[in-house]
């Protein structure tokens, strides 16, 4: 008997999720996933302008909490797409759902730890209702070997979700602590299941999720445009705003040529505690760029005074401090660091000083263009160095 249309358009239109263990080694990123990031720019965008507004430690901290509530649903959306996503309608349906609820979370994500933040809350359990029943449905088709590890996955979407909800309900510094627990609880979570063999996830790094991870890295630096067009729209624009502001841009290309020079593209060892400190390592990373860009506004504003604000410089200077200190520890993931370690080595310590010296520009600020200007040159400093290591030994292929 010949098939219904209806089964017909199942059967192209509906399919069902991967299972755990179908990996699709050449696969390429979709056009669908990068229109799925661009949502992230502008959630990103709104918790960084609630920073760039009023840059004080507390601020900071409220940013960073936000900030990695942000990374963990594009974390666990990316996670579900390049393990279990097909080319066909229904992850095409589920994207969009994500999509709408992330548009309407950037909505309320400037306000998420003051006025907004019940409903910011409640948006991001939506978020994750969509997620964990995604992630659910590959549990459903899944081998026995992998029911432990879902399990114990869906289990801490359940808490995530439970303690989301409650936080919608209780007072904005209870909710920020809540949220700050659910963020450590993930962190650790990740960290440590993945040092136990047992426990491994099974989770396979292939080069398009490392092509994923890289193009969320260029979606942050969007932030650092977005920074410098914003102080710019806001001030007089003479020869020394516009001059801090395309210098401070520069802090954005360095960044871009630190991340894709040393650590972009490139795989990690395929050890299960090494693939996981490989992708929670690009939390810190983000966020040092994405603070970097709330520092641009004030930096720009104050292009015509004899020192940037102490407290601008310090969230700028601690950003690319943070960032390089970041990337010394990931750069030991990657499976280069061994091959090539005559190179890395050096470059590493290198690194780690450029950021004793960025975090050190901070401590008495000169003016804003020379500020921007100093640490785009620390910057610029490290990658020298590391290509003429390079250069020396002749590896065409380190770079």
């Amino acid at each position: 008997m010949p098939d219904s249309i209806f089964a017909k358009f199942r059967r192209r239109f509906w399919m069902p999720p991967r299972a755990h263990g179908e990996v699709i080694e050449d696969r390429s990123v979709s056009f669908l996933e990068l229109f799925y990031d661009l949502v992230y720019v502008v959630v990103i965008a709104r918790a960084a302008h609630a920073l760039a507004k009023d840059i004080t430690w507390r601020s900071f901290g409220e940013f960073c909490v936000v900030f990695g509530l942000i990374w963990m649903a594009w974390l666990n959306g990316t996670l579900y797409y390049e393990l279990h996503g097909r080319e066909d309608g229904r992850t095409r349906v589920f994207v969009f759902i994500q999509m709408l609820l992330l548009a309407l979370l950037a909505v309320f994500t400037a306000g998420a730890v003051g006025e907004s933040g019940m409903e910011f809350a409640i948006v991001y359990v939506l978020y994750m209702v969509v997620v964990s029943w995604l992630w659910f449905t590959v549990r459903m088709q899944d081998a026995e070997e992998y029911m432990a590890v879902t399990g114990r996955y869906l289990s801490g979407m359940l808490v995530t979700m439970g303690l989301m909800l409650i936080s919608a309900f209780v007072p904005a510094e209870v909710r920020l602590w809540i949220w700050a627990a659910l963020m450590l609880m993930w962190v650790t979570f990740g960290l440590l299941i993945s040092r136990n063999e047992a426990m491994d996830s099974g989770i396979t790094v292939t080069h398009s999720m490392v092509e994923r991870f890289g193009l969320f890295v260029i979606i942050v630096l969007g932030e650092v445009v977005v920074g410098v067009v914003d102080g710019l729209s806001e001030v007089e624009r003479n020869f020394r705003s516009i001059a801090t502001g395309l210098v401070g841009l520069c802090i954005g290309f360095a960044y871009w040529w630190t991340y894709f020079d040393f650590v972009g593209q490139r795989m990690p060892i395929d050890v299960a505690k090494v693939r996981s400190r490989w992708m929670f390592l690009h939390l810190p990373v983000t966020l040092s760029v994405a603070a970097s860009g709330a520092a641009m506004v004030s930096l720009i504003e104050h292009a015509g005074d004899d020192h940037a604000p102490v407290s601008t410089a310090w969230l700028l200077a601690g950003s690319v401090a943070l960032g390089l200190m970041a990337l010394v520890v990931k750069m030991r993931t990657l499976g280069d660091f061994r091959r090539l370690s005559v190179i890395y080595r050096p470059v590493s310590w290198v690194m780690v000083a450029a950021s004793g010296l960025a975090a050190g520009t901070a401590v008495w600020p000169p003016a804003p263009w020379l500020f921007a200007l100093t640490l785009v040159v620390i910057l610029l400093g490290v990658w020298v160095f590391a290509v003429g290591r390079w250069i020396r030994l002749g590896d065409s292929e380190a770079v």
